[in-house]
């Protein structure tokens, strides 16, 4: 049977990465970001056929009905849902910190994971099979913070509460619910800490980076458990990075 599986924010970095990984995995992907162009230039690089490029922005609600619309038009189903698509905020004291920011993150990060997922849900409980798997990305920052990152982390953590209640929801469904905890995955996301970044103490400091094909790696084994099995939280770091011991 094909499998199908969404990746959001798949037009670089960490989505492009394991988008690659799960097409090798023989999975068909549906790929989304806000931009079409990077969507495009990800889905033509992808092992086999059959994958479609759908821009939308998580964060709106019809957007991702739009999205899921097309799904299940197109697939009849999916299999698997990775929540990847977010951002950071300015590091700035919160004090100082728009509300516009703040909105603009909280959209992102947690509205958007929690609209995927609430259309995932939908979604999987009514096809036939019924069931499927989602992967949300939380972060190092789901644990501890860095400086200046109240907005982000605050998401992250919510992320975390979001997976736990998902993963007991989702049991009598047959949707099993994980998450990834991501450290310094080499993307564009995190090319200033090779410069220097602020640290707990106030000094600035380079940060070890990973290869972002062991973060494709660890997706393609969350994405493989049996329907019986879940990786419920799954940490992949660089080795060095300053996380046990941070602050």
């Amino acid at each position: 049977m094909q499998k199908i599986a969404l990746v959001t924010g798949a037009g670089s970095g960490v989505g492009k990465a394991c988008a690659a990984a799960l097409a090798r995995d023989g999975f068909t992907l549906v790929l989304t970001g806000r931009r079409q162009a990077p969507l495009d230039d990800t889905c033509a690089d992808l092992d086999g056929d059959g994958h479609i490029a759908v821009p939308a922005d998580v964060a709106r609600e019809g957007d991702v009905a739009a999205l899921f619309q097309r799904i299940e038009r197109t697939f009849g189903r999916l299999d698997l849902l990775f929540n990847n698509a977010g951002r950071n905020g300015p590091a700035v004291e919160i004090d100082t910190l728009s509300v516009a920011d703040w909105t603009d993150i909280v959209g992102t990060n947690l509205t958007g994971s929690f609209l995927c997922a609430r259309a995932a849900f939908a979604l999987m409980k009514r096809q036939s099979p019924r069931g499927g798997r989602i992967i949300n990305n939380g972060s190092i920052s789901a644990h501890v913070p860095r400086p200046l990152s109240a907005p982000y982390t605050a998401t992250k953590h919510a992320i975390t509460g979001l997976t736990r209640a998902l993963s007991l929801d989702g049991r009598k469904h047959d949707i099993a619910v994980g998450q990834i905890d991501i450290g310094n995955a080499a993307s564009e996301m995190t090319e200033r800490m090779v410069d220097g970044v602020l640290q707990a103490d106030g000094t600035r400091a380079p940060e070890p980076r990973m290869d972002v094909e062991d973060v494709a790696r660890t997706i393609s084994y969350m994405a493989a458990l049996g329907p019986g099995s879940n990786a419920m939280f799954v940490t992949v770091m660089a080795t060095k990075m300053p996380f046990a011991g941070r602050g």
